[in-house]
């Protein structure tokens, strides 16, 4: 069977003691503004990841600030809402965030969508109620209490948790070897002692059934050019089908392609961007991704019969949103001199002293792992225009009815499964 397995694991928050509202009351704008945001959160990321592999998720981190929203106040409040487009405390956009995610994680028909957020809360820190309930409403989340003073045990607690919400690997340990403000190193730093206070753990796991399978016995060894030209040799999967299809261009009039592959029920499906000419690299139609380009695809799309070739690949990527976000805009936060979380909790001085991001995504058929050892017989040709993602290319998981983005990423090297 052919699967899609996806996960966004640990936008994981730690929160440290330190030493322009608009109502939108259409779906379509919220989806609008998801898209603007994750358009602007991958684009930050190619810029300093930009010969590699990338997967995030935007849904993910778009969840996690909404959750911070609810606490911060005054300038820390502002940014984040600039960032996002929107403010979770506002009640129209607070009931319409619910709806939409219940959309996506009611999807059946083959596809299994599943978030869970926690909040682990330092033994003895009071929460304030009215934040603590609609964190819980907004995030499903739980509250758990740690001790943080010792770091093991909260590790393994937090290790815990991503295991038991789709993680195969434990969760990203704290600390990225940058200097706090007193010269220590900034993991180091908010681990000691009970300097932190609350991480705020967010887990988004996904697996799909494609609509028409792709056969295990149509896979082949085929050549895929890698961006400095040279050429691997790769299992690409193969099917001839009806799918949606569009050409599109550039501002600059680079030509590309975009296929939607849909899963199980058609709630959500996967839309994969090539480049037309085999020497425009990737990175020129990444430049020009813009939320408009992506709203564009649902009506440049028609129904076509092709010969659709997509590498196998599987990836993980794990980035500190603490170096990412500053450059949306998104800087009070973590700043221990000028955060502003009193609406979390009346302990003075909170601030996010990290944020790690941490997604992965396996696309494949099942009983792929013989696949390398097993020869596989020549497809015969056919006369159906062909889609055959056979060098680097884009893509993006969305939820049909309300485009919003639960993934994206980018495919440089189908071999390369390195973080």
């Amino acid at each position: 069977m052919g699967r899609l397995l996806m996960t966004s694991l640990f936008i994981y928050f730690c929160l440290a003691e330190r030493c322009h509202s608009e109502a939108f009351s259409l779906q379509d704008t919220l989806g609008e503004l998801h898209t603007e945001f994750a358009v602007s959160l991958y684009q930050t990321l190619t810029e300093t990841d930009n010969n590699s592999n990338l997967i995030v998720s935007p849904a993910s981190v778009s969840l996690s600030l909404g959750l911070l929203q609810l606490g911060a106040r005054g300038n820390t409040l502002a940014q984040l809402e600039e960032a996002l487009g929107y403010n979770i405390n506002d009640m129209q956009v607070h009931d319409l965030q619910l709806r939409l995610q219940g959309d996506v994680v009611n999807s059946s028909h083959g596809v299994q969508l599943q978030r869970a957020c926690a909040l682990f809360v330092q033994s003895g820190v009071q929460l304030l109620p009215d934040f603590t309930q609609r964190a819980a409403t907004l995030g499903k989340s739980s509250l758990i209490r740690a001790n943080f003073s010792q770091p093991n045990q909260s590790r393994s607690q937090l290790e815990q948790f991503g295991l038991n919400h789709g993680s195969t690997e434990p969760l990203p340990a704290s600390g990225s070897g940058e200097l706090s403000g007193s010269g220590e190193p900034q993991g180091e730093a908010s681990w000691r002692g009970q300097r932190l206070q609350m991480a705020l753990v967010n887990t988004v796991t996904f697996q799909g059934v494609w609509q028409k399978q792709f056969l295990f016995t149509d896979t082949q060894n085929l050549p895929f050019t890698l961006s400095d030209g040279n050429t691997i040799k790769v299992p690409m999967m193969y099917q001839a089908t009806d799918v949606n299809f569009g050409q599109f261009h550039t501002p600059s009039d680079q030509r590309y392609t975009v296929v939607e592959l849909p899963y199980l029920g058609r709630s959500l499906s996967l839309l994969v961007a090539l480049p037309s000419d085999r020497k425009t690299p990737l990175s020129s139609l990444e430049s020009h991704l813009t939320p408009r380009a992506v709203a564009a695809w649902d009506t440049g799309l028609r129904r076509i019969k092709m010969d659709v070739f997509l590498p196998r690949f599987k990836m993980q990527k794990r980035f500190n949103l603490r170096l990412a976000l500053p450059s949306m805009g998104i800087s009070d936060a973590f700043n221990p001199v000028v955060a502003d979380f009193t609406g979390i909790s009346a302990e003075e001085g909170l601030y996010v002293s990290d944020a790690f991001h941490e997604a992965r995504i396996q696309v494949t058929e099942e009983g792929t792992k013989a696949a390398a050892a097993t020869a596989m017989l020549l497809l015969k040709r056919s006369r159906a225009p062909v889609f055959k993602a056979d060098r680097p290319f884009f893509f993006l998981l969305r939820q049909v009815s309300t485009g919003s983005i639960l993934f994206m990423g980018r495919v440089v090297n189908p071999a390369d499964q390195a973080a």
